[in-house]
């Protein structure tokens, strides 16, 4: 979400910190904060004050109206501020609806002043700009400020004045005060815009001779402007409503979507509750909350939340070990139940998110039976097929009760079943597999000729006659069943807020059209090949998208398909190129992150021929938002978005990833016009719209889904009236949510009879007004600040002007169908003859990913995988790793041996690596470095051509060391046998011999390994043959001693075949194949690379060999 509530505390410390006014501001950063783990002594040390002042004390914690409740202390000593605070401390409090827990406690100095010099002043955020109130009466009897209050609204981009304050809100001050009271409020607006402040109310603000005080605030921050804001506003708490405890649970799940592209969250609302949910995406998570409230289940709903955005894998698991861990620590009499539920997904592949809920099911498959849990399943999108599937087996493998259904079920069904209202049918056949969709049937490559009208339905001279006179020419009792019947709960404020119902002249009534040309900023080529391939099912002569533009990259050209054929498409570094070579582009699809969308939309803008805009990224600061729809009005831009995943218009253009794969796109039928057009704030349930349309109508004309945030870039209102011009739409549908008054304008309209058409229309968040405490939904819209928001409401509302509104989302399809079937019988839609749209071979890679082809691979791979979301070395993820501190040897052992070796034979490699690490300069590995490093080579080349000179007469011996020895020890020749006969063969004895030390001048790195490996190796059989080898060979000569590559060769060949983790082939395997010279390429690099950074420091020149060290022996004579 974006706009949340900060703390008391927060807020005062942003004003002192921050604002910049001319004003004295009092008692600045003197208070106090009181907790169950207060030290009192400590706290007087920190806040001397509080010894020698009259104080004021309350709690902390998002609490309304306290002096009213009797929650706040005034004009106490220390000792009556604790005696105060021990009354309430830890003591459950009921605040309207809502119980909770008093925790936190804000003491600060008492300030004595009167009636006459409290004021109230308050800033807030609407669409067109930010609204100014101030009162000349302030304290707890305000009253209803709405009403009272002086009134200015400062437009978005303007600035405030003081003399704007002065002559519009300070009418009813004394003049003494006026310049103090202006100054300050200018100031504040100030700090408000600058540290994106969405609410910020001060009762009482107090003004005396001294200066202003502020007793008493509240305010809300837009916590999406983080990134732009960090340095001021430092590490934010953000506390949880009144009533509702903040777990660690939410504080995981939260910093896991911190960390995430995808949108996590999770808010508990009883733990102890028996209905449990897991859905995936931000509008359909809503839906379900709203069904099972409506069902009588909101007090045994345990948590709400949602996963959307593809998560990963390894994300998913995480997410859902946390529900499930959540709830399997208190049973319940009547077992729980879990509903894994979700819309048709646009772009999230269904079976892989499955997998780590899969995975998590099993791992809590025990404590799941113990509680007695039942899973309800109930997904569509890209592979959903096969995570169905999966989903049921591991019901049956586990013996959970897992009760798997597909789009051909409603999206909410699963909930009356879990509920006990419906029964659950015996498995539904399985729809058709993605793959049956797409696989060509004919040899008929070429795209068909179009043979389609403009609209699926045969268009009529006589529009549709007024929605309440359509609705009137319906039987009698076809929608009384159906239809909502509520009392009028709308409170009579929501009037205030009716804009006017007009839509700009200057954008256009047609967005999209079979021609329509795009920019797709953002390299998201899965996005655009979708668009591709969409078009080309609608028959379209040329692919929507004419470029893309990314400026990370050098401009160039980029491979996609075009029905069979491959095409390229330019990708450009900035707009201004991209614009200027595609004059016929008209809209931009900007997947640029919440970062950059600001700037490259303010940029898209300045090109005249731009006249819609999508903007995908989600988290953009409201703030911004509201100037980009500021900029988009004056120039006739129409703006879809932010945090949206589009629209579409049937047989002619999508934007991004909407309407999912192709799959969803042939079911639903998107690939030709229906009769419907609809609009959605959700982008997950614009393809629930999509699917239910295509379900109970002719399909879907035109549908948008405008976003997800407070301020999307354009309204319901906006493209209702669009819908209304064109002559092609039949009805409306339109879904609505929870927060903002956008939905009163279609009642406006409707009532004006500026709507004509039938409009069907639901508000999700139904369930909002039975919750004890505010729980903000996945959209950063979705939460009602006044009556007149709340989704109960604005259906009553909407119903009242005369819109279609069913009893719930449950039956959603069947008033569509209803209106539908009207429009059909009076011949007002006509129904066409279905046209077969043509085939599009599928991808390789989802080929692929579907199980339908095989390919042998080109690499094989079994040490290390880097796919998920840890990497993995030979099975063992990188943070056991570093939790079993395995250190380098136990790495190494895994990415060779593919074994998690012993204690002692970790240390043993390390060993060797310290041991073989250098040997001086003079070696010739060592000089070759060196002689690289001086003629101005880089560290790899240095490197190699060290390396290059390893072999057996240099570091080279432990393979041939350890396959001599071997060989020699299992023939059963005794050690004097193994000399004769490699002398007698005129082979040297790999490891043996030394150019320096002898048996009088030992190497004391053999001595230290040999301690080593005598202590901790279970046995040592070929070692004790070396070292018997050793006494024969320096009987004849002293430096014929076992030389540190012999001792390693056959000691690692005691340790493969004794550590108990191979067998004997295994272990001779591995010194056949070289591993054993590993250690000391390995172990050496570290010295090579040691010696060419001395040579770069000590900035020596190029290496020339001297004359004097070389032996000319040319001929003496040569005659021709």
């Amino acid at each position: 979400m974006s706009a949340k509530a900060i703390s008391e505390q927060t807020g005062k410390e942003f004003l002192y910190k921050h604002i910049c006014t001319s004003v004295n501001v009092q008692n600045r950063f003197r208070y106090a904060t009181v907790t169950a783990e207060t030290d009192w002594d400590h706290l007087t040390r920190e806040h001397p004050w509080l010894l020698t002042e009259q104080l004021v004390v309350k709690p902390d914690q998002l609490i309304k109206r306290r002096g009213k409740l009797g929650l706040v202390g005034i004009n106490l000593d220390l000792q009556g501020v604790k005696q105060w605070i021990s009354t309430r401390l830890m003591r459950e409090t009921t605040v309207g609806k809502a119980k909770g827990v008093l925790k936190n406690f804000l003491i600060e100095p008492f300030v004595p002043h009167t009636q006459e010099e409290e004021f109230y002043v308050c800033i807030y955020a609407t669409r067109e700009g930010d609204y100014v109130l101030f009162h000349h009466e302030g304290g707890v009897e305000v009253g209803d400020v709405d009403a009272k209050a002086q009134k200015l609204m400062v437009a978005v981009d303007d600035k405030l004045t003081e003399d704007q304050v002065t002559e519009q809100l300070l009418i009813h001050v004394p003049d003494d005060k006026k310049e103090v009271l202006s100054s300050f409020i200018v100031g504040l607006f100030n700090l408000y815009e600058d540290l994106y402040f969405t609410y910020l109310e001060i009762n009482p603000l107090v003004v005396t001779q001294d200066g202003v005080y502020i007793l008493d605030m509240a305010a809300k921050i837009d916590a999406t402007a983080d990134f732009i804001c960090k340095a001021k506003w430092g590490d934010v708490e953000f506390p949880p409503p009144f009533g509702r405890e903040a777990y660690p649970e939410e504080a995981y799940i939260a910093d896991l979507d911190a960390k995430s592209g995808a949108s996590l969250k999770l808010t508990l609302l009883n733990p102890r509750g028996r209905i449990w949910t897991m859905v995936a995406g931000g509008g359909a998570s809503v839906v379900y909350s709203d069904t099972i409230c409506d069902l009588g289940g909101v007090d045994e709903l345990a948590n709400y939340g949602e996963y959307s955005g593809a998560p990963s894998e390894q994300q998913t698991y995480d997410y859902a070990k946390t529900i499930l861990s959540l709830m399997t620590r208190e049973k319940h009499p009547d077992g729980k139940v879990l509903i894994i539920g979700g819309s048709i997904a646009n772009f999230t592949n269904v079976a892989a998110t499955f997998k780590g809920i899969v995975r998590a099911i099993k791992d809590y498959q025990g404590p799941l039976k113990e509680h007695e849990v039942t899973i309800f399943v109930r997904r569509g999108g890209p592979n959903y097929q096969e995570g169905l599937r999966v989903m049921g087996e591991v019901g049956k493998t586990t013996g959970i009760p897992i009760h798997v259904f597909g789009t051909e079920t409603h999206m909410t069904a699963i909930v009356g079943m879990a509920l006990g209202h419906r029964p659950i049918p015996n498995q539904p056949p399985m729809a058709a597999h993605t793959a049956n969709f797409l696989l060509n049937a004919s040899n008929n490559a070429v795209t068909p000729a179009t043979t389609r009208t403009a609209s699926f339905s045969e268009t009529k001279t006589n529009d549709v006659s007024p929605a309440k006179k359509s609705k009137a020419g319906l039987p009698a009792d076809s929608l009384h069943s159906l239809l909502w019947p509520l009392k009028n709960v709308a409170t009579g404020d929501w009037i205030d807020v009716q804009g006017s119902s007009g839509c700009s002249g200057a954008k256009a009534t047609t967005l999209f059209s079979k021609h329509t040309k795009a920019i797709v900023w953002g390299m998201q080529t899965r996005a655009v090949q979708g668009m591709l391939d969409f078009d080309y099912v609608c028959s379209r002569d040329e692919p929507s998208v004419a470029a893309m533009v990314y400026p990370f990259t050098g401009d160039h050209k980029q491979k996609f398909y075009w029905g069979h054929k491959e095409i390229l498409l330019p990708v450009y570094k900035n707009m201004a190129d991209a614009t200027k070579k595609h004059p016929e582009v008209d809209v931009l699809i900007s997947f640029a992150s919440l970062r950059s969308a600001f700037d490259s939309t303010l940029e898209a803008m300045n090109y005249p021929q731009i006249h819609t805009i999508a903007i995908i990224a989600e988290g953009i600061p409201e703030a911004q938002t509201r100037k980009m729809i500021k900029m988009a009005d004056e120039k006739g831009v129409t703006i879809i978005g932010p945090a949206t995943v589009g629209g579409i218009k049937p047989g002619c253009f999508k934007i991004g990833n909407t309407g999912g794969m192709l799959d969803n796109i042939l079911a639903s039928k998107l690939y030709r016009p229906g009769s419907v057009a609809y609009v959605s704030r959700s982008g997950g349930m614009s393809n629930e719209l999509n699917n239910i349309i295509s379900r109970t109508t002719d399909g879907v004309y035109e549908g948008v889904a405008i976003g997800g945030d407070r301020y999307p870039g354009s309204t319901f209102m906006d493209h209702v009236l669009r819908y209304q011009d064109t002559p092609g739409i039949k009805m409306i549908v339109v879904l609505g949510e929870i927060g903002g008054t956008e939905e009163y304008k279609i009642c406006q309209g409707i009532r004006e009879g500026r709507i004509t058409k039938p409009v069907v229309c639901w508000c999700i968040g139904t369930c909002a007004t039975m919750f004890a405490s505010e729980v903000q939904f996945g959209h950063a819209g979705a939460c009602a600040n006044q009556a007149s928001e709340t989704a109960v409401a604005k259906n009553q509302a909407l119903r009242d002007a005369g819109a279609f509104v069913p009893k719930s989302f449950d039956e959603l399809g069947d008033v569509i169908r209803t209106v539908y079937d009207e429009l059909v019988a009076n011949g007002t839609i006509i129904p066409a003859q279905e046209v077969p749209p043509p085939t599009v071979p599928m991808d390789y890679s989802w080929a692929r990913e579907l199980g339908l082809i095989r390919k042998p691979a080109s690499f094989m791979t079994s040490i290390c995988d880097e796919r998920g979301q840890e990497l993995i070395y030979a099975g063992m993820p990188i943070t056991e790793v570093f939790k079993e501190e395995m250190g380098l040897g136990g790495v190494l052992g895994l990415l060779w041996f593919q074994r998690r070796l012993p204690r002692y034979a970790c240390q043993f490699i390390e060993m060797c690596l310290m041991v073989t690490a250098d040997h001086g300069p003079a070696v010739s590995g060592a000089h070759n470095t060196i002689v690289c490093a001086r003629a101005g080579k880089d560290l790899i080349s240095s490197l190699t051509s060290g390396l290059l000179t390893i072999g057996d007469r240099f570091g080279g011996a432990l393979d041939a060391a350890a396959k001599q020895f071997s060989k020699a020890f299992d023939s059963g020749m005794l050690p004097m046998e193994f000399v004769n006969k490699m002398k007698k063969d005129g082979k040297l004895i790999m490891g043996i011999g030394h150019r320096v030390k002898s048996i009088n001048n030992p190497d004391m790195r053999v001595q230290i390994l040999k301690d080593f490996v005598k202590q901790h190796f279970p046995s040592t059989q070929l070692l004790d043959y070396a070292l018997d080898v050793e006494k024969i060979t320096t009987s004849k000569k002293p430096n014929l001693i076992l030389n540190v590559d012999g001792f390693i060769g056959v000691s690692f060949v005691d340790l493969l075949r004794t550590c108990g983790g191979f067998t004997r082939d295994e272990a001779d395997e591995f010194v056949e194949i070289g591993a054993l010279n590993g250690i000391f390429v390995l172990g050496r690099s570290m010295g090579f690379i040691g010696h060419y950074l001395d040579q770069k420091r000590l900035k020596q020149g190029l290496y020339r060999h001297p004359w004097d060290d070389i032996s000319y022996v040319l001929p003496e004579h040569m005659s021709m």
